[in-house]
Order: C-alpha cells, then structure tokens, then sequence
C-alpha cells in the first residue's frame, strides 16, 4: 500500500541500490590476444594493398597500452566467446520473440528487484520506472514499460537517454517527482549492454566498456528505511560536443551505403574530451558544492564515474584539494571497465555501506553530450 499523501515529506532520499554483474568476465590478456589475431588477420589478407601503399597496416594492441591508457584490467559482458572470436567481434544471442522478456529488460529486472528486497520494498508500492541508459534495444514499447510490467509495478515508466549520465539524470527526475508530490517512490534502471555498441576492432578504444545493470530506489524520507542517504541537491549540465558520437539510429536505411561503417558504433577524440571534460566537471561540483553550503575538500567519498582513471584522478584532487585516496574515491573501472551511466552507481553500491552517520558524498557522472550530472548525498542513521 502507499504511504497517504498527507503524511509525506516531499524530500527525496535514495533508499536502496541494486547491482547485476553477468558472468562472463574478459581479461586484458583474453582481450589482446584476439584483437592481435585480428590484426595479423587482416594484415595477411591485405599484404598487397599494404605493400603498394594503398592500406595501412593495423597495429598489435598490449596489456600495457591499455592499461596505462585507461585502468582497465578486465569487464564483465553478456557474450564472451563471439567478442573474443576474431571472424565476429561482436555480441551474438538469439533473438526473443515479442511475448518473451527482452535481453535489457532481463538485466535491468534482476538490479531493480535487488533493490526492492535489500528494503523489503514490495513493486506495489513503486510508483513509476525510469530506464536511464545509453543505448536502448529499441524505441518502443519503452524498455522502461517492460521493466515496469516483469516487476508487476502499477504506475508509468519511461526512457531517458543522455549516454553516461544518464543515471544520474534519471536520479534528479525521480527527485524531482518526490518534490512535486507527483510519486512516493520511483526506481531508476540502468541496463548498460555497451558491448553492443563497442567497435571492438578499434585498437583506441575495444578495450574501453564492459556490460553490467544498476538499480536505485528514490523515495519521500517519510516512507524510507531509517538507513537511507538524503539527496541534499542535484545539478545538470549540458554542453554540446562531438568529441564523442554513435551515429547508429533508424535513419540509417535513408543512407544504406553507409549502414555498416565505424561511426555506426562508439567513436570519441579522447584527448579532446579529457582536456575538455574534467576542467568542466570538477568546477561544476565545487560550484554546486559551495551553492549547497557544502566544503568541497569536507565530502568523505566522490563515486565518480567510471570512464579513466587518469580523469577520475585530476577531478577529484581539484575538489577535494589533494590527491584522492581509494577509500575517498573508490574504484570499480579496473574489474567494470566503463559501463557507461551505471558506473557511479556501482562504486556507489560497492563502496557506502562504511560510511557513518553525517558524512557527505557525491555521486557524479559524465560523458558524451557533453552531459555531467551531480548528486550530494548525505547518510542518515
């Protein structure tokens, strides 16, 4: 049953999180290997291009490159062998009919369901499901609505889309329906699939994302577990880039000669969006830190999102004022890798529970758009 209008507060907390990790693991080793097989493939079956000048030859990736590049050591996927097979390179499963649960749906329902029963919240008394990520199975129905039906949920439920911080974003509009009054408790689904949408034949980037599915339970304080976090403010921002790009939609069947090629799939200037992204981000929390009354260099933990170390690195030193230490910003990147918006959700997930009463957080997120998303959290008792 939900809790009577007149008894609610209309101050939103997080109540709960949820986390679904495939089982399928890929190893930076297990990764090398088959994109240099891929490699020495493709330069054995174009050695007379390649000799006449007229193609150039691919370079072998490393364990060291990527590591030093990014953090990463391994990420969990749905389909491990046909993204290691180097004739595919790419997911593969088979297709569900329509009265079948779709793949993101599955995932997302096994992360919000976590979240349900760590409360002991039943789906009836959720109000509506927000499905918060950057790439979406398809346009409709809205997966969000599937998500909302498996769970037995009566309310509504849409889609939100704004790449990385998608989550974050998502978490600001379940708030804001607490503060309107219009929900007592919305949960906020990120199905992150990114394989799907990895070039993993590109050596700058195959290495960088990995498929996981968060949860998050926002609710009015008066119905909340007495362990939950206050969202003392949210703050968003948009910049437009195209630094960072998928040009894969439905309009493609208006160009067919171009359906099949590499901007179809994730493609990004990495050094521009580092110079780029971190000066904006880490002065966009100081800036809605000191709004809120808040010392920067006074928050316990930064959940930052989960896209480079080297970012997470500088972003968190200029708000805090010194090099972060892993317990002040935890990191989940290495085993993840980037999971797009689900991966400050995950150290969130992973990295709260030792917190004590009073300490101040943020949970933060950026990336393609630009998009940022900051969320100040306190613990309760």
């Amino acid at each position: 049953m939900h809790t009577t209008p007149t008894s609610l507060t209309g101050r939103p907390v997080i109540s709960s999180t949820g986390l679904f990790t495939p089982e399928d693991v890929i190893t930076n080793e297990e990764l090398v290997a088959s994109f240099n097989a891929y490699v020495d493939r493709f330069n054995a079956e174009h050695a007379a291009a390649i000799a006449a000048g007229e193609t150039e030859p691919l370079q072998h990736s490393s364990v060291e490159f990527i590591e030093k590049a990014s953090g990463i050591k391994a990420r969990h996927v749905m389909a491990k062998a046909p993204v290691l097979d180097p004739a595919i390179m790419a997911p593969r499963w088979e297709e569900r009919g329509n009265d079948e649960l779709s793949i993101m749906a599955e995932i997302g329902v096994k992360a919000a369901r976590q979240a349900l029963e760590r409360v002991g919240r039943d789906p009836q008394d959720v109000d509506a499901v927000l499905c918060a990520a950057s790439n979406m199975q398809r346009p409709y129905p809205a997966m969000a609505i599937e998500i909302q039906h498996a769970l037995g949920i009566d309310g509504f439920g849409f889609d939100m889309n704004v790449a990385c911080s998608s989550a974050t974003f998502g978490i600001q509009t379940a708030a804001d329906y607490i503060r309107a009054g219009n929900a007592n408790s919305v949960l906020v689904v990120s199905p992150e699939i990114t394989s799907g949408h990895l070039n993993w034949r590109d050596r700058d980037s195959h290495f960088i994302f990995g498929d996981v599915a968060t949860a998050v339970l926002v609710e009015d304080a008066a119905i909340a577990p007495a362990a939950h976090w206050d969202i003392l403010g949210t703050k968003l921002k948009t910049v437009f880039s195209n630094n960072i790009r998928n040009n894969f939609g439905f309009l493609n069947r208006a160009h067919p000669e171009t359906e099949g090629t590499a901007d179809k799939l994730f493609v990004q200037e990495g050094r521009k969006v580092f110079k780029e992204v971190v000066p904006m981000v880490a002065q966009m929390i100081v800036d809605e830190a000191e709004r809120l009354g808040i010392d920067p260099h006074s928050l316990r933990r930064l959940w930052l999102h989960q896209a480079n170390a080297g970012m997470n690195r500088l972003i968190s030193q200029r708000v805090l004022g010194h090099e972060a230490s892993e317990d002040e910003s935890p990191t989940v990147l290495d085993t993840y890798a980037n999971t797009s918006s689900a991966g400050s959700i995950i150290a969130f997930h992973k990295h709260n529970e030792d917190l004590a009463a009073g300490d101040t957080g943020l949970i933060c997120s950026f990336g393609a758009g630009y998009s940022a998303g900051t969320v100040f959290v306190r613990k309760t008792a």
